[in-house]
C-alpha cells in the first residue's frame, strides 16, 4: 500500500476494536489480534474486513510471519490488571501483563527483518508508571531503547473528552526523524510522567522525548447528555434504592440532598468495601466514574437521579458505556449488558485514540514520509 492510500496499523490486544474507531477511516488496519470470544466477536461484529486480518488467540502463540507487510504503527493495549491501583500489583512479571513481552517479542522480530513499524503506542493505566517503584515502566524503556525506539509518555484523561473519569498513559515511541515542533512542555505531561521520567537511568533518559500534544477544547458534554431516556430503562426498587442511600457516608448524602435542591441532579455511583463497610460513593461533577469490567468482583457503575420526588437509581446500561467511551450508536454492542461493559470496560477511549493521531500520529508520520520506507500490507 503507498503512502497516498494512508498509513497502515497493527492493533494488539484490540478487543472491540475502539483503537481503530479511533484513528479512523484513513488508517487501514493490516493485523488485529485479541484472545476473548466476547471482544472478538463484537470486533467481527464490527468491521466487515475482520475475516482478511483479525486473529483470534494468544499473542504468544503469533510469529512475525503473520504481521503482513511493514505497518506504519503497532498499537498495544496490554492488559492492565497487574499495573492497575486496585489489583495486586504484580507488574511485568504478572500473568496478564506479561503479554507485553508476547507482543513485544513479535516487535524484535519485525525489527530482525527490517520492517519494524516506524511508530509504537502502548496505553495502559497509571498505575504502570510507579509499578515495582518504576522498575515495570524502566523495563518497558529498556526494551524500546534497544529495538531503536526514541520514547515518552503522556498522561490522557478521557474526561477532557467524554464525560468519564478515565486517566490513562500513552507511552508514543518513534524511530528515525522527530521534528522539534512536535517535542517540547505540553498539556499531558503530567507530573507523574515527569516522575517517571526521572526516575530513569542517564542512559535511557537520553533516550527521552518530550512529546507535544495541545489539550483539546474545553468539553461541553455532561453526563446527563448520554444518559437513555428515563422511560426506555429499568429502575431498581424503591427498596433497593433505600439500600444503596444507606451506604453513603454523611457527607456523600449532604452532597446529593445540595444538587437535588437545586434541581434534577445526576450522580455517578460505585459501590466499594471500605475497611470492611459497604460504601455507596457518588460523584455529582458531570462525571461517570472510570469505567469497569463487570468480572473481577468490581461492581457495575450505577446512576441516581435526584431532585424529582423519591431518589431513583439503575444500573448504567453497555450503550451508555460505549457512548463514555467516545463510540456512535452505530457501533454494535453484545446483546447481554455483561458482555457488552466487558468489551467498552476493557477498552480503549476512541475518542483519546483520534485526538493522539491527529495531534501527534499522522504529523510524526508525515515528517518522516520522505526518509522512511513504508511496506504495504500483503
Amino acid at each position: 500500500m503507498s503512502r497516498s492510500a494512508g498509513p497502515t496499523f497493527y492493533e494488539f490486544f484490540a478487543g472491540g476494536g475502539m483503537a481503530r474507531v479511533g484513528l479512523g477511516p484513513g488508517w487501514t488496519c493490516a493485523f488485529a489480534n485479541d484472545f476473548d470470544p466476547v471482544k472478538a466477536g463484537a470486533y467481527r461484529a464490527n468491521f466487515s474486513d475482520a475475516a482478511s486480518h483479525f486473529h483470534e488467540g494468544d499473542v504468544w502463540a503469533l510469529e512475525a510471519s503473520a504481521l503482513p507487510g511493514q505497518a506504519d504503527l503497532a498499537w498495544a493495549s496490554s492488559p492492565c490488571q497487574d499495573f492497575s491501583l486496585a489489583g495486586a500489583r504484580a507488574g511485568l512479571g504478572g500473568g496478564r501483563s506479561s503479554a507485553f513481552f508476547g507482543f513485544w517479542n513479535l516487535m524484535r522480530s519485525l525489527v530482525a527483518e527490517d520492517r519494524a513499524p516506524r511508530l509504537v503506542v502502548i496505553e495502559n493505566v497509571v498505575g504502570l508508571l510507579t509499578s515495582h517503584g518504576g522498575a515495570d515502566f524502566a523495563a518497558l524503556c529498556q526494551a524500546l531503547a534497544e529495538a531503536g525506539y526514541r520514547f515518552g509518555a503522556l498522561e490522557i484523561d478521557a474526561a477532557g473528552f467524554a464525560p468519564q473519569s478515565r486517566p490513562r498513559v500513552f507511552v508514543i515511541a518513534a524511530r528515525g526523524e522527530i521534528p522539534a515542533g512536535l517535542t517540547g512542555a505540553a498539556a499531558y505531561q503530567t507530573a507523574s510522567v515527569r516522575a517517571a521520567r526521572e526516575r530513569l537511568s542517564p542512559a535511557l533518559r537520553s533516550g527521552w522525548v518530550d512529546w507535544r500534544l495541545e489539550g483539546p477544547r474545553r468539553r461541553n458534554m455532561q453526563l446527563a447528555d448520554i444518559l437513555e431516556p428515563d422511560d426506555q430503562v429499568a429502575w431498581r426498587s424503591e427498596a433497593q434504592t433505600a439500600i444503596l442511600l444507606n451506604q453513603m457516608t454523611p457527607l456523600h448524602r449532604q452532597r446529593l440532598e445540595a444538587a437535588a435542591a437545586k434541581g434534577r441532579a445526576i450522580g455517578a455511583v460505585f459501590r466499594r468495601t471500605r475497611a470492611g463497610v459497604p460504601r455507596a460513593e457518588v460523584r455529582l461533577d458531570g462525571l461517570a466514574g472510570c469505567l469497569r469490567t463487570p468480572r473481577g468482583g468490581s461492581s457495575r457503575q450505577m446512576i441516581l437521579v435526584a431532585g424529582e420526588g423519591p431518589v431513583r437509581s439503575r444500573l448504567l446500561t453497555a450503550r451508555e458505556g460505549a457512548r463514555l467511551m467516545g463510540l456512535g450508536d452505530d457501533y454494535r454492542l453484545p446483546v447481554s449488558q455483561t458482555a457488552g461493559l466487558q468489551v467498552v470496560g476493557d477498552g480503549v477511549s476512541a475518542s483519546v485514540v483520534s485526538w493522539l493521531a491527529r495531534g501527534l500520529l499522522e504529523p510524526l508520520l508525515a515528517a518522516g514520509a520522505s526518509g522512511s520506507h513504508h511496506g504495504a500490507a500483503a
